[in-house]
């Protein structure tokens, strides 16, 4: 027992660093972040800072860019994860039922991911230029006709043309996801499948996919979270334009924080969207365990 005791206490003692550097670096900004929400801290009025509770959650709701910003993210982060996710998966499938040059193309794929999504979103301003822009001279190739087509200024099309960007520059994370976990499965459930005269169809539903249940759960988190990074495809694309028809929570929490200079109402819009993201992580989660129990 003396013995027991003595190694967990080494164990602890080998964690605490990391225990150490987590609080540091995660909690600490975070409960101060959320502090400064609880306050009418102003940029430009830093010493009149006073506590006002949750004055700035109250006032969100009575501003209506705040609910056009909501929706759009709403909408945006259901469209892309779950298009992400079909699309890679049946990539991964692809690519794994690929006999040559699996490798060529699994390297080929993830060259979207080179990319600083500062660069996709000029790259993708470029394409849906309403002048000069290649899907317009596309179009006119293809029809014989030149159509101008406002893609970047009129609503919903500003707000397809943002998801093309993010789906192209992050659906190779998908896959890759997806690859690891197909390569990772065991073949004694599918051979048993096929044995008894199971469908591809069947073995994919009851089979695969319950299997793949740890791998989706982890790659819709990781992008959950991280569509985060699309401020720098809408910022650049439109900037939340015009007249907020494309503004996303993100880029409405930098208009009041730092355009604005309203520090404390942008970080309670900032803490909004940490809670989109919670919300997410949760219904995944649940899906998770769902998938689990129909394996077992």
């Amino acid at each position: 027992m003396a013995k027991i005791a003595a190694e967990r206490r080494f164990a602890w003692f080998l964690v605490l660093p990391a225990v150490i550097l987590v609080i540091l670096v995660v909690f600490v900004p975070l409960v101060y972040s959320f502090y400064i929400s609880l306050t009418n801290l102003h940029l430009l009025k830093a010493n009149q800072v006073r506590f006002v509770g949750f004055e700035n959650y109250t006032k969100l709701p009575k501003d209506p860019v705040f609910w056009r910003a909501l929706l759009n993210t709403v909408i945006f982060v259901s469209l892309a994860v779950n298009i992400e996710f079909l699309l890679g998966l049946g990539l991964a499938h692809l690519i794994f039922a690929t006999t040559r040059g699996k490798e060529v193309v699994r390297t080929a794929i993830m060259a979207p991911m080179m990319f600083a999504p500062v660069l996709v979103g000029f790259q993708f301003k470029w394409f849906f230029n309403d002048q000069v822009g290649l899907v317009n001279n596309l179009l006119y190739f293809l029809t014989g006709r030149y159509h101008i087509i406002p893609w970047l200024i009129e609503y919903p099309t500003n707000l397809l043309c943002i998801l093309i960007a993010e789906i192209w520059m992050s659906t190779p994370f998908m896959v890759i996801v997806f690859l690891a976990g197909l390569v990772s499965l065991p073949v004694e459930p599918f051979e048993a499948a096929l044995v008894d005269g199971a469908s591809g169809w069947q073995r994919f539903r009851h089979i695969t996919l319950p299997l793949l249940g740890p791998f989706i759960y982890i790659a819709m988190v990781i992008r959950s979270l991280d569509l985060g990074r699309a401020y720098d495809l809408v910022r650049i694309m439109t900037g939340g334009g015009p007249a907020n028809r494309s503004q996303m929570i993100w880029t409405y929490t930098y208009r009041l924080a730092i355009e604005n200079n309203k520090f404390g109402l942008g970080t309670a819009a900032s803490f909004v969207s940490v809670a989109i993201s919670f919300f997410f992580v949760v219904y995944l989660f649940t899906q998770l365990l769902r998938s689990r129990r129909e394996v077992y």
